[in-house]
């Protein structure tokens, strides 16, 4: 080989070894990717609602590969609290009771309904679809319980409120029990729809008592939580399961004041009275468990209130 091939093969040699210095990370980045067995989650940017909380039951997590029960709740909590329509999420291999726990998860109602408690009501669910693969892709598509229609409706309703019945000089105490007098005078319970007789108006929803004067338990608790928030009041719902296919579960508000978990039940201090007379009561209104337990008895015990401290175990003393 003469001088000036010898002089192109090491310019060559050399501007190969250059490019590969210069290009290593994404070269790296290309092989690890290759190499890689576990595909890739894709996060999706949160909506405006999500609370992004933490508690003891359930966590939002950055985390997507599970390893046991407790981060499937978590992972799906994290989904519906960021308001995400479809998430797609993989089992491990190392994690082999994967498919059958998430299988197991959401097919239970009752535990979505506790995960669901502690999102924003216009995050909340009406139903979560799975899809699992057999070699462990998980498909969660979530179909949400407010349309964009209501949510905007409801919010400039609330603000409107808020701007006719809120002074910035009022302490949080004064602001959360003017609106809970508010809901009060300004709607009734929804009989027929508890006796399951149907009804007409969107009781079980914040629009119920917000703009056709009716609600359950369901729809004073949720337009509660978005006046809560406007407050900057941290607070999830909190709910009894039905003992059988005969009785009906209840749920109401969990409100963090004045550095303590407090319980307030606006269902209960408006109470239904056979001779059509109206209440406004302050009986269930920010009481600590032991006040809660008093309130319950008397001529009617009410059994409503017998919630798990094992999920909402913020009431733990």
């Amino acid at each position: 080989m003469n001088n000036k091939s010898t002089i192109i093969t090491a310019v060559i040699c050399t501007l190969i070894i250059l490019g590969v210095i210069l290009n290593l990370e994404r070269i790296s980045n290309l092989i690890s990717n290759f190499l890689e067995t576990e595909p890739k989650v894709e996060i999706q940017s949160k909506n405006v609602y999500a609370l992004n909380g933490s508690y003891d039951y359930v966590q939002v997590v950055n985390n997507f590969s599970p390893h046991s029960v407790q981060d499937l709740k978590n992972i799906i909590y994290t989904t519906i609290d960021s308001g995400w329509k479809k998430f797609t999420f993989y089992c491990p291999e190392e994690y082999e009771t994967c498919v059958k726990d998430v299988t197991d998860l959401t097919n239970d109602q009752e535990v979505l309904t506790h995960i669901n408690n502690f999102v924003s009501p216009f995050n909340s669910f009406s139903n979560v679809k799975t899809t699992i693969s057999e070699d462990g892709e998980i498909n969660l598509e979530i179909q949400y319980l407010y349309t964009e229609e209501e949510i905007s409706k409801i919010n400039a309703k609330v603000d409107q409120i808020i701007k006719e019945n809120i002074t910035n000089d009022m302490s949080d105490y004064d602001k959360i029990k003017t609106i809970h007098d508010y809901l009060i005078n300004n709607s009734k319970y929804d009989v027929e729809r508890n006796d399951g007789k149907g009804s007409v108006y969107n009781s079980y929803k914040a629009y119920g008592p917000l703009f056709q004067g009716y609600a359950t338990c369901n729809g004073y608790t949720d337009a509660m939580a978005i006046f809560l928030k406007k407050f900057g009041i941290k607070n999830y719902k909190i709910a009894t399961t039905p003992e059988n296919e005969n009785s009906t579960g209840h749920i109401w508000n969990a409100v963090y004041v004045n550095d303590k978990w407090l319980h307030l039940d606006v269902t209960w201090d408006d109470p239904v009275a056979e001779s059509g007379k109206d209440y406004l009561l302050h009986k269930y209104f920010l009481v600590t468990n032991e006040e809660l337990k008093k309130a319950d008895e008397g001529k009617v015990v009410v059994t409503e209130h017998n919630f798990l401290k094992n999920i909402y175990s913020e009431f733990n003393y």
